[in-house]
């Protein structure tokens, strides 16, 4: 049920030499969804004005008066949880603090800090903040779940600088659950269940195996987490992490935690050495009991935050809907798995 389907062709032009080119594209089927993306080459080849090397930090990454997430404005700026949910207000582990999202997205949405730090550079984030900051969100979660056994359709992302889609530099996690799906979530866990019913095994354990098999794209783990690049990419640069056969939170220990931080400053890294200083992270949960949907972390880059930098999305992908990128994902995962070494 699992089919890497990839057609590559040519697109013959004049070149303004005078000598006949042709354009290699490929497009690829992705396994699991059905949608297309279409793979570039040659768009490599166009000059990205601010992506040359890794950009100056942001003009007001200093600016630690005005950030409602630094310390000094943290209990005047930011909401409390209500007391069903935590008594205190902000929960806190290491230097973590969760509280509320100020402007939710749905029934539960929060933030989780990773510490007092104002400004964290791509990949430089301590092993130790992110794991307080997932274990966090972690026990936020279970929490929602015990209050609100119908808000089962769960989420923890991450929005790194204003290319991204970040309000605020300081960094921190959203953390979501909601009575109703989301796009994705509606289609993963209808696809997955399906899986589940017709083959008898798990759908990402067997995405997996097939690309351990094949190789090409398989970069490394950390821990129980595998590392990969998408077969077929949604975004730039795209690397997948799974735990596979973990469907639910409270299968999850720490050290789980640990090595999805671990995976993940491994990937920034790789993207801090392409130049790139915006990305972000999502990984999606189903706590409805089932045991079909397993967790994976799904990380792209975006377009840098820098003067003049276009934008990583075209009219493709807007009015098309086919992501169109510019390097194959097995260049991606060959140049990422140093950062695994």
């Amino acid at each position: 049920m699992l089919t890497f389907s990839r057609k590559r062709f040519f697109a013959r032009i004049l070149l303004p030499e005078g000598q006949i080119g042709d354009r290699a594209i490929e497009i690829r089927t992705h396994p699991i969804t059905g949608r297309t993306c279409r793979i570039t080459y040659t768009r490599s080849q166009e000059r990205e004005p601010g992506a040359e090397g890794l950009p100056d930090p942001p003009p007001f990454a200093q600016d630690r008066k005005s950030c409602p997430f630094c310390p000094e404005n943290l209990e005047t700026h930011t909401p409390r949880l209500a007391p069903e949910l935590h008594p205190e207000g902000r929960m806190v582990r290491g230097g973590s603090v969760l509280f509320p999202n100020l402007f939710p997205y749905g029934r539960y949405s929060a933030v989780s800090l990773f510490d007092e730090t104002h400004f964290v550079p791509i990949g430089t984030a301590t092993l130790s903040s992110y794991t307080d900051s997932f274990l966090n969100c972690r026990e936020y979660l279970l929490r929602v779940k015990a209050y609100d056994p119908e808000a089962v359709y769960m989420a923890i992302t991450q929005n790194h600088l204003p290319s991204a889609g970040g309000s605020l530099l300081h960094p921190h996690l959203q953390v979501q659950a909601d009575r109703t799906p989301a796009n994705y979530q509606r289609f993963l866990t209808g696809r997955a269940a399906d899986y589940r019913r017709k083959t008898g095994t798990r759908l990402f354990s067997d995405y997996l195996q097939k690309e351990k098999d094949a190789g090409k794209r398989y970069i490394g783990t950390t821990g129980d987490w595998h590392w990969l690049a998408a077969f077929a990419p949604e975004g730039f640069f795209e690397i997948w992490g799974i735990l596979p056969q973990i469907t639910a939170l409270n299968q999850t220990h720490e050290a789980h935690w640990e090595d999805l931080a671990r995976g993940i400053l491994k990937v920034q890294k790789f993207y801090r050495f392409l130049g790139r200083n915006g990305y972000n992270l999502g990984l999606l949960l189903l706590e409805d009991g089932s045991d079909a949907l397993e967790l994976r972390a799904v990380l792209t880059v975006r377009s840098n935050f820098a003067p003049w930098v276009r934008s990583d999305f075209t009219g493709f992908e807007v009015m098309l809907g086919d992501m169109a990128t510019f390097t194959s994902p097995e260049q991606t995962a060959q140049k990422a798995r140093l950062f695994w070494e």
